[in-house]
């Protein structure tokens, strides 16, 4: 139940920054700005201290372990990669180009409007 309230209390206070850039319109843009911004951070304040805001918490510092695990591909493998898909296109450029090309020549023979 808690929980439900301080998630509820992040979206408020979300809300009030959104509400306080519109409701002070004749006030410095950079003020207005910093009413969202306070706003944002007020939320991940509160949201962070839910159990829902640190299984998040959580979840993101692992997310970020496993990406620094992953073995990123040289500059040589990504360039001859993109050869091969580039070279994959054309040649399925031509045989589409091809089968097109005859299907409708053999559709104007069947059809007398051929020459």
């Amino acid at each position: 139940m808690a929980d439900k309230i301080k998630i509820t209390l992040a979206f408020g206070c979300v809300v009030a920054g959104i509400w306080g850039y519109y409701y002070f319109s004749e006030t410095a843009l950079v003020l207005r700005v910093l009413m969202v911004l306070g706003g944002l951070v007020a939320a991940g304040v509160v949201g962070w201290l839910s159990a829902p805001g640190k299984q998040f918490f959580i979840f993101a510092q692992e997310s970020w372990q496993e990406a620094q695990r992953v073995s990123w591909p040289t500059r040589k493998e990504t360039i001859q990669t993109t050869a091969i898909v580039f070279a994959f296109v054309v040649v399925m450029a031509l045989f589409l180009f091809a089968v097109d090309s005859t299907l409708a020549w053999i559709v104007k023979l069947l059809t007398g409007r051929g020459e």
